[in-house]
């Protein structure tokens, strides 16, 4: 995604299970800030992103299946960097720390049996897998995703702005649908220009898409919440409905500060706010596309 973002996954696709778990690491640190929209989130570690909150900088999101249960794979983030002293100075020794990792949730139980989801394990093995190059589709947290009536995954998407990079990551697992069922044509014509035929759509009551844009720019909280409020819109774009009663949505911005904004800054801040915009509704996209067929949920590459 960008320098000094590793991404790690660790899952269980086999008999009974259908779940995982995507870790965002940021060993140095980066500030962080969230936007949550939609009527069903789940969530860790929000309200501390708040501009008007002390901490300013985080060192890993969490993103996992399991719904509220799968937010116990932050647990195991938290002590992966606590082994290794990263984390907030709370004391007067090196490993005095506590490691600032939010993390959010999508609904994904009916993939497994029931009590099959992810735990503290998931999350210290995925920081254990933790690199500049990962895989995409049904991997970690997109093991069970689904995107209305397609199998969901993980998707990614990169650009430059200026001197900056821009990167978004996203869990794709909406109830709405990437393909408009009047035309079998996607909203977004990245993903395909073939119209086809969807399965039935069977809603599952509870879904939610989640992900995290990051930029290296030296962004403050405020700075870095406009991201994510424009990565949102990107979401709105690639997948219809979103942000509805039966999602969380929830979007991380992270932002590594390795480049100065150019000034002034809210004009070089509204450029980066557009690219991520464009790289999350890509992100989106890419989950849906690399995605694979996972037992009667079919995949859009399949159709």
């Amino acid at each position: 995604m960008i320098p000094g973002v590793l991404v790690g996954h660790h899952h269980r696709v086999e008999p009974g299970w259908a779940t995982g778990t995507t870790v965002v690491l940021v060993p140095e640190g980066a500030v962080g800030a969230v936007d949550g929209r939609g009527g069903a989130p789940g969530t860790r570690e929000t309200d501390l992103l708040d501009p008007a909150n002390l901490v300013q900088q985080v060192h890993a999101i969490c993103l996992s299946g399991g719904s509220a249960y799968g937010l116990a794979a932050a647990d195991g983030v938290m002590r992966w960097l606590s082994e290794r002293s990263i984390g907030f100075q709370v004391g007067s020794q090196p490993h005095h720390v506590v490691p600032i990792v939010p993390g959010a949730v999508i609904f994904d139980l009916p993939m497994s049996e029931w009590g099959n989801r992810p735990d503290a394990s998931f999350g210290y093995e995925a920081c254990s897998n933790a690199s500049a190059e990962f895989a995409l589709g049904c991997v970690g947290a997109g093991a069970g995703a689904r995107v209305g009536s397609l199998k969901g995954g993980v998707g990614t998407a990169a650009t430059k702005v200026g001197e900056h990079h821009v990167g978004a990551l996203a869990v794709v697992n909406a109830a709405g649908e990437v393909v408009d069922r009047a035309t079998g044509l996607p909203w977004l014509p990245s993903l395909g220009t073939t119209p086809v035929v969807l399965p039935e759509h069977k809603p599952q009551g509870l879904n939610t898409t989640i992900g995290v844009v990051a930029v290296d720019a030296d962004l403050s909280k405020a700075e870095c919440q406009r991201l994510a409020m424009a990565a949102q819109d990107g979401l709105a774009r690639a997948v219809r409905p979103a942000h509805s009663m039966f999602d969380g949505d929830t979007v991380f911005a992270l932002a590594t500060g390795a480049v100065p904004l150019a000034e002034p800054r809210p004009f070089a801040l509204d450029a980066l706010c557009a690219a991520a915009a464009e790289m999350f509704a890509d992100a989106v996209v890419s989950g849906a596309r690399e995605a694979t067929t996972l037992g009667e949920v079919k995949a859009f590459r399949d159709l």
